[in-house]
């Protein structure tokens, strides 16, 4: 029996070291990243392309705060998704009132199985303009500067811009997880954006090139899954040279979050049905962030609960602990989440059980429909 603790030990300790390294060598650049004061400058003619399906009053709440971005040169093309509320008469009314908004309407057809990737890339299709700039119709611009600050990063070689996109604040211990797991998402993905790693990004607040969408043959690699139109996407095509990211304030969107425990796993058992097409590099590095916090915390528990090098136990979690909120800290008030700080040695915790019950789901999961 004391072997086996020993050998647990161990094992605990290769775990807390693997943690450390994701921390330094990811997460602290991130940390240390500062985002532009300056006013942006930009006057790259953009489109803004939303792809809707039954959002009319998604629409009518958000799509005005997009058409009047402050932003010399934009166009937002709706695509209207075989909708079946209300939403076409909307857009109908809008379009008359906002010279800026251009709709593109997608029927159903009784043998053709239609999906959000194929909506997006009549979108893009559509829009005139060859810097294309993705939110989605329950999403809201933080400020009127969205625009300027997403085609200000369109420099040099940049083909791919990403943005972060935070649910909104509400009561519920639901909420904060769901706030919480989009922070650490957001994490990692920035972080190895900075990395010259870019391997996923968030179709709510991203924005990248025609010629590329175009030159790569768009969704044509992975439109057999409903989901994956962003991450999938900047997975394939993202490159150490052509990626940059946006996290000035300004420049944030606001999500509305699931509100019933079902709603919230059926959402994320979609989008973790995609992770298993990533590249291989960039799933053995998920996974070893994913099983090593995983075993991290089910060793210290078991060694706890056996009473095993108490003292010792409680500096190895201590340390980790200490050293997460040195790096997190200015990374939660710049992703405008500073009050999570508060809830990491709990979440932490549910968060890599997330991971991995999610992960092995995922293995095993065919996603059918994007709404």
């Amino acid at each position: 029996m004391e072997v086996i603790k020993e050998i647990f030990f161990v094992v605990l300790q290769v775990c807390f070291i693997t943690q450390l390294y994701f921390l330094i060598a990811n997460h602290r650049r991130l940390a240390s990243y500062k985002p532009s004061g300056d006013a942006p400058v930009s006057n790259l003619p953009i489109s803004v392309i939303i792809s809707a399906r039954n959002e009319h009053d998604n629409l009518k709440n958000n799509l005005p705060i997009i058409l009047d971005q402050d932003y010399p040169d934009y166009e937002v093309v709706v695509v209207n998704d075989c909708s079946s509320d209300m939403s076409d008469y909307l857009l109908l009314e809008y379009e008359k009132q906002y010279p800026k908004l251009k709709v593109v309407t997608v029927t159903e057809h009784p043998r053709f199985k239609t999906g959000k990737k194929f909506a997006l890339t009549m979108g893009i299709k559509a829009a005139k303009n060859e810097h294309l700039l993705f939110t989605d119709a329950d999403c809201e611009p933080v400020s009127g500067r969205w625009i300027a600050r997403m085609a200000d990063k369109f420099k040099g070689k940049t083909a791919i811009v990403l943005g972060y996109s935070p649910y909104k604040r509400q009561r519920g211990l639901l909420n904060l997880f769901i706030r919480f797991e989009t922070l650490k998402t957001a994490i990692n993905y920035l972080s190895a954006a900075l990395n010259g790693e870019a391997y996923m990004g968030i179709g709510r607040n991203m924005a990248y090139t025609k010629t590329l969408f175009f030159a790569n043959k768009g969704f044509a690699a992975h439109m057999h899954v409903m989901a994956g139109d962003d991450d999938l996407f900047v997975n394939q095509n993202a490159t150490s040279q052509n990626v940059d990211i946006e996290i000035h304030r300004d420049a944030h969107i606001l999500s509305s979050p699931k509100e019933t425990f079902r709603s919230y796993y059926r959402q994320k058992k979609r989008h973790m049905g995609v992770g298993k097409l990533y590249k291989n590099k960039h799933r053995r590095f998920l996974s070893f962030d994913a099983i090593s916090g995983f075993v991290f915390y089910a060793l210290l528990i078991y060694l706890a609960v056996v009473s095993y090098l108490p003292w010792m136990l409680l500096g190895v979690f201590m340390f980790r602990l200490i050293f997460q909120v040195a790096i997190y800290n200015n990374i939660y008030k710049k992703l405008s989440c500073a009050d999570l700080i508060w809830y990491l040695p709990f979440f932490d915790i549910i968060y890599y059980i997330y991971l991995n019950l999610f992960g092995l789901l995922g293995t095993f999961t065919k996603t059918k429909q994007w709404k």
